[in-house]
């Protein structure tokens, strides 16, 4: 169960927000008209695939984590969002299962590295003090 006293729901936020700018953007390359409804009209698949990988994984327990939680979160975003535009006959080609892995691994494992990053330095300098 997710404790009040992690930050779980603040990364789930982001993985969320993430995925939904990721899919607004590639909305708006393609000109498919409405970015925001077709937003969560692309996002969906990707968001139970991440859904998918928060309860697996139970991500709550370590949700900055970039392993195992930030991979399989990223992973399963988009396999899991392949398989499931494959079986409502979505567009699934080699160059955007390409992007989709590029384009999430820098959002979703990202913003993870950032954080560690900015906790290894805060720990550090506070460390000196």
């Amino acid at each position: 169960m997710p404790s009040p006293s992690k930050p779980w729901l603040p990364a789930a936020i982001a993985d969320l927000l993430f995925i939904l700018v990721f899919a607004a953007i590639g909305r708006d390359a393609h000109a498919r008209g409405d970015i925001v409804l077709g937003a969560f009209t692309t996002a969906w698949p990707f968001l139970a695939g991440a859904a998918i990988a928060w309860m697996v994984l139970r991500a709550w327990r370590a949700p900055l984590s970039l392993w195992p939680v930030g991979v399989g979160v990223w992973l399963s975003t988009v396999v899991v969002g392949m398989l499931l535009r494959a079986a409502t006959g979505q567009t699934v080609v080699l160059p955007f299962i390409v992007v989709a892995l590029i384009s999430l691994a820098v959002f979703l494992l990202g913003y993870r590295a950032l954080v560690a990053l900015v906790v290894r330095v805060v720990r550090k300098r506070r460390s000196r003090v």
